[in-house]
């Protein structure tokens, strides 16, 4: 993504002091038809619900090929003949079968049409076979890209694991590849050299030894799972576990680690059960109980695949020894640890139906992150940490990206996301109000698909003030919403400029070191107050300020 430097910012006491006018660019982005393909809702996908996958393959680390099978269980909602299932090249779509018989089909690009022989009769449940195979895409900037990743150990032993969100998981598996269907169970049947392990979702269901030299590895996940946050891991795997005691009552927490691995990662691993108390204490249970907790090394820095959360920051605290907040606090906890296991929440738990609402993903998530500092070091600290990440907000694009295309055109989802929630706390200026929102948004919307106006009128009608217009302005516009102010005959006039029509967000300042609370609007407002007045924002308002000079 080209940046174009168009309005300059600079950072004085973590809120923002506007220097120059910004100009929104046109988008200069263009959308193929197999854009749709991939991010509508098509025709051949709105008329049946997936109900049950199983995924039966083998995977071969030596010819980087995947082979096998996927069963799609599905209940017919309106009558239709033609499904869509997609499958991404140089992947190939070998057959499809119903009821033994065998079908025809056509592509256009990833997406396949298949022409179903049998009437699907409203309400009924089918099943349908597909066979697949050959070399996936393979993955070269894990997990940014998506594919495979095809690795070694220290040992020279094959290490292998999958990522694929955005990308799409029908780049490794045959699935109807879209955010706003998540199948309600799966079976993965995962066949392995035998020298190796194979851990997948879900908790597992036995091991078959197989006469050819390989193992297979059943695992089931009993919850409602969306496509990317199913995955694979593929290598010399040692496993140790505890149980946690949590909201819900006893929590499986397992560990899958390289052999060489073992002793650091059940000395450093001991964080993922205080990141679990700072979760729920914020987000209510983990969203998952019947399917366990796992933390599995991967050959790539992490992802949030739903109860198998992958993992390889090299056991060490921070973002690969760094704090991206630059403030020290990021620097006393794993940074991977806690941000994929905050995705339980929001991603796995509440997913968004369409990626251009990323935001709802990355933005909690990431606020997870200071609610974690929060809850061991204090409220400060917390704030501190969301604070620092401002550094790396460009404002540039808004938050919510363009609808029905799956694309990855929008703004900063993870810090300015984070900001933005902070923002909004500081707003309803209720903690505990705050927390109950969290934990509510995870009850209300428990196990299911969302669109961002959901989580806005949720929240809205949870606090008790509309803050629909502020929504609009921190997502779907890309500049910061500015107060300005002025001193002008024994008083101070104060407004909003640069915003959405009818926002409203209330803002705390220190007026000679009084709290205050102003209701600034668009137009022009006035209180008494002199030119020595002094004037703070409080910095946990992410927004601009500019002290208008004028005559």
């Amino acid at each position: 993504m080209k940046r174009v430097a168009i309005i300059i910012f600079t950072t004085l006491s973590s809120f923002i002091i506007l220097q120059s006018s910004k100009v929104d660019l046109p988008s200069d982005s263009k959308y193929s038809r197999l854009d749709s393909l991939r991010g509508s809702i098509t025709p051949e996908r709105a008329w049946w619900d997936l109900t049950y996958y199983h995924l039966d393959i083998s995977v071969d680390p030596v010819t980087k090929t995947i082979e096998g099978t996927n069963r799609v269980n599905y209940k017919v909602l309106t009558e239709n003949q033609i499904i869509q299932i997609d499958l991404q090249a140089p992947l190939t779509l070998k057959g499809a079968t119903q009821n033994g018989q065998s079908l025809d089909f056509t592509n256009e690009g990833p997406a396949h049409f298949i022409t179903l022989k049998d009437r699907q009769e409203i309400g009924s449940v089918n099943s349908l076979v597909l066979t697949y195979g050959g070399q996936p895409v393979e993955a070269v900037r894990a997990p940014w890209d998506g594919g495979i990743s095809w690795d070694k150990d220290s040992n020279g032993i094959d290490f292998v694991g999958s990522s694929c969100q955005g990308l799409g998981a029908s780049v490794w598996w045959p699935c109807k590849d879209h955010m706003y269907d998540e199948v309600d169970s799966m079976l993965m049947s995962v066949t392995v050299p035998d020298h190796l392990m194979n851990v997948s979702n879900g908790r597992p269901r036995g091991v078959d030894d197989n006469k050819d030299g390989t193992k297979t590895y059943h695992w089931f996940v009993n919850n409602p799972i969306n496509n990317y946050g199913v995955n694979i891991n593929i290598g010399d795997y040692v496993h140790f576990n505890e149980t946690y005691q949590g909201e819900n009552g006893p929590l499986d927490m397992d560990y899958y680690v390289l052999r060489e691995n073992l002793k650091k990662a059940k000395k450093h691993f001991k964080l993922a059960p205080k990141t679990m108390e700072a979760l729920e204490h914020w987000f209510g249970p983990y969203p998952f109980y019947e399917d366990g907790y796992k933390l599995v090394e991967a050959p790539y820095l992490g992802m949030e695949h739903q109860s198998s959360v992958t993992y390889g920051n090299g056991y060490q605290y921070g973002y690969k020894g760094n704090d991206l907040s630059g403030t020290g606090w990021g620097l006393k906890w794993d940074y991977i640890i806690t941000h994929e296991t905050g995705h339980e929440w929001f991603a796995n738990n509440i997913t968004y139906k369409d990626m251009a609402d990323m935001w709802v993903h990355e933005g909690f998530t990431c606020y997870s992150e200071g609610l974690y500092t929060e809850y061991f070091f204090g409220k400060e600290a917390g704030a501190e940490y969301i604070r620092g990440q401002r550094a790396g907000i460009n404002n540039v694009k808004p938050m919510i990206g363009d609808y029905d295309v799956n694309s990855e055109e929008h703004g900063n989802v993870y810090s300015k996301g984070a900001n933005f929630l902070h923002t909004l706390r500081q707003a309803i200026n209720d903690d505990e109000k705050w927390r109950n929102i969290l934990r509510g948004l995870n009850e209300e919307f428990y196990h299911q698909t969302v669109t961002t106006q959901q989580i806005e009128e949720y929240i809205s009608e949870q606090s008790g003030r509309d803050f629909q217009f502020v929504f609009d302005q921190y997502l779907r516009n890309s500049s910061l919403p500015v107060f300005e102010y002025i001193f002008r005959d024994g008083r101070m006039g104060y407004r909003w400029s640069g915003v959405v029509g009818g926002f409203d967000l209330p803002l705390k300042v220190y007026l000679n070191e009084k709290e205050t609370w102003l209701e600034p609007k668009t137009n022009w407002q006035f209180i008494e107050a002199n030119e020595d007045t002094s004037i703070k924002l409080d910095r946990n308002f992410y927004v601009a300020v500019l002290n208008v000079m004028g005559s």
